[in-house]
């Protein structure tokens, strides 16, 4: 006799300064590890599978991911009561936005459409310490202008080898960004935050390894006059061999909105 299997697409929110990224690793504090041990915890001895939409970095924050949950045997009896249960017991950096149920032909991973991921940053200074887990902090000036037309080079369909962590010649770096800006920071916001910060935000299908850590850091170099517009112009083409060397750090990335086709 074949189980009865529910299904729930659930959105959650997390600060990922103490975790290890997403995925489950060995003797490893990760999100993806913490959700499950507080399902465990409410969901006694029922059965359950949990699938992300995808993976982030260690110290990569959210302020909207989402995974699916699938349940054995029997459904969620109150997903309002469930959605409270679940923030009563999930770690303090964790906090569950909503749950919906879905049926059996929601694919989360193939049904994952857009992504919009925000690098916030400041510069010209040493800022609070409380900002860190959020905002990166360049110490050196910048020259932002720069960098904001430097960003819109990203937009379109590119050859984003170079933009990728350990790339190989068999791997298919062909990758339409869909939106690529930099602009002044108003959303994230404490009485901690410089006077001045601001945010990269890239909107796209999908991403490679470090691919918006390594494009922040071309255009941290940008802003630095250590490269010019012409480096990335090139570094874009099918024909580049180019390696960029420096990743920005992890800790001002934040996966801000997941959009599903259904």
């Amino acid at each position: 006799m074949l189980k009865k299997r529910f299904y729930y697409l659930v959105k959650v929110q997390f600060l990922g300064y103490r975790f290890h990224g997403w995925q489950k690793q060995p003797n490893t504090k990760t999100v993806h590890l913490m959700i499950d041990r507080t399902l465990n915890f409410i969901l006694g001895e029922q059965s359950f599978k949990t699938l992300g939409a995808g993976r982030t970095d260690a110290m990569v924050s959210a302020n909207e991911a989402a995974f699916e949950l699938f349940l054995d045997h029997k459904p969620l009896e109150s997903i309002p009561e469930f959605l409270t249960l679940f923030n009563l017991n999930l770690p303090q950096d964790i906090r569950a936005v909503s749950i919906e149920e879905v049926d059996a032909k929601f694919n989360i991973i193939q049904d994952s459409k857009l992504k919009e991921y925000h690098y916030v940053f400041a510069h010209g200074d040493k800022f609070h310490p409380f900002a860190a887990p959020i905002l990166t902090t360049i110490l050196e000036p910048l020259d932002i202008e720069i960098m904001k037309e430097g960003a819109q080079l990203f937009e379109g369909q590119n050859n984003f080898k170079t933009y990728c962590y350990k790339p190989t010649n068999e791997g298919m770096y062909e990758r339409e960004l869909l939106h690529c800006e930099i602009v002044e920071n108003t959303f994230y916001t404490a009485s901690f935050f410089p006077k001045q910060s601001f945010i990269l935000k890239v909107v796209g299908k999908g991403f490679g390894r470090h691919q918006i850590r390594l494009m922040m850091g071309a255009l941290i170099k940008l802003g630095r006059g250590e490269i010019d517009m012409d480096y990335i112009k090139n570094s874009l083409k099918l024909e580049s061999e180019y390696v960029m060397d420096y990743i920005a750090p992890a800790s001002g990335l934040i996966l801000h909105k997941i959009e599903f086709e259904n």
